[in-house]
């Protein structure tokens, strides 16, 4: 039967994982999925973030405190999410920490952390909850990446390295859960106005050069990221496997 365009769409009573959720980029594709008929699992750090982002969003939103920089709490998350529902029809990775500073100065904590949060744990996630999507003949795994982890960036070796890792695990994960009927995929935008993304590029002088590189000339906002997410957590990307969606206002394109 031939789907309407409202229906290939909509994730309307799917069960969506977003990891990541208590700020930024994460908060707002919780936002939007319960938005569009999801029953949203927000997973982060912050308890009071998470319980201001449950009452935004209301009826449709379940909080779970979890820190998935340890590979335990990865673990104890897959755990206390199978524990309440069979399985998640979408698993988001958003969580993400940037540690920005010239490659000599950065630490081998500031490395490791970062690897632990942006690599392991996507992978970590993907392979706890995939068994229940591969009974399921069913999934949708979205990686939220970084156009860092496909273009060079100065200042940012642990992190663009931790991104370029992430990319090839989503590549690697949708040769193994394709056929499953799973699709993998990651979205890698541009700098993003977040909370951090603000703290971190509000420097005219460092904003400004980044901002001439980018043939839109800005940069991106939550909820665009947050479409990108929905598009891809929904029917109307069931062709869409192993890409990288750049949403980079045409930088990686010149």
């Amino acid at each position: 039967m031939t789907m309407s365009l409202n229906e290939r769409f909509s994730i309307a009573d799917k069960v969506a994982l977003v990891t990541g959720a208590s700020s930024g980029i994460g908060s707002e594709i919780a936002r939007v999925f319960a938005e569009a008929g999801a029953h949203v699992i927000a997973a982060g750090r912050s308890r009071s973030r998470l319980d201001a982002l449950a009452a935004r969003i209301g009826e449709g939103c379940e909080t779970v405190q979890a820190d998935i920089a340890t590979a335990d709490g990865c673990e104890a998350l897959v755990a206390d999410v199978l524990a309440a529902h069979p399985r998640v029809d979408i698993l988001v990775n958003s969580a993400g920490i940037a540690r920005v500073a010239p490659v000599v100065a950065c630490s081998v904590a500031d490395w490791d952390r970062t690897m632990a949060v942006n690599l392991r744990a996507p992978f970590l996630l993907a392979r706890g909850f995939a068994p229940a999507m591969i009974a399921a003949k069913s999934g949708k795994i979205v990686n939220i990446s970084s156009q860092t982890g496909v273009i060079a960036l100065q200042d940012h070796a642990a992190y663009a390295a931790s991104k370029g890792g992430l990319n090839a695990l989503t590549k690697s994960l949708m040769t193994e859960l394709a056929p499953h009927n799973i699709q993998v995929n990651a979205i890698c935008p541009t700098v993003v106005l977040t909370e951090m993304g603000r703290k971190i590029w509000s420097p005219p002088e460092k904003s400004g050069p980044m901002k001439a590189a980018t043939p839109l000339g800005r940069f991106g906002e939550p909820v665009e990221v947050a479409d990108m997410a929905l598009y891809l957590a929904s029917p109307a990307s069931n062709l869409v496997n192993g890409a990288l969606m750049m949403i980079d206002g045409g930088y990686s394109s010149v």
